[in-house]
């Protein structure tokens, strides 16, 4: 399939659809972790899509794209560690964790595979 937007990107879809993902979950944390870690793991869940994205907008210049999809890779890490203290913290049980979890992880590979490829794309 062509990419006309960044829309058509796998990559974009998934971190987007994790964002609303993390946003659903950080709405049934603690209220006095609002101002912390929901903050938190909302903005850096949100960075990941906002880099793709703003990456994809520079993309005529491969080495920004790829520096954008390092950022959201970064945030994406980012993301992961918030979600994991969110489990030591028991505000996600033990399956949902796994779950983001195993989804960042495939993102990141995503994002890894995208960096290095993306001229064939």
């Amino acid at each position: 399939m062509p990419i006309k937007k960044c829309q058509d990107l796998e990559v974009y879809r998934l971190s987007m659809d994790l964002a609303m993902e993390v946003f659903s979950e950080t709405k049934k944390f603690p209220k006095e972790e609002l101002y912390s870690l929901v903050d938190q793991i909302r903005r850096s869940s949100r960075s990941v899509a906002a880099n793709i994205r703003e990456g994809y907008g520079k993309r005529r210049y491969p080495d920004v794209f790829a520096r954008h999809l390092n950022d959201a890779l970064g945030s994406s890490e980012e993301t992961m560690t918030w979600l994991e203290i969110a489990l030591k913290c028991n505000y996600l049980s033990k399956d949902r964790f796994d779950n983001l979890d195993s989804q960042y992880e495939k993102l990141g590979a995503m994002m890894f595979k995208l960096m290095q490829n993306w001229e064939k794309f």
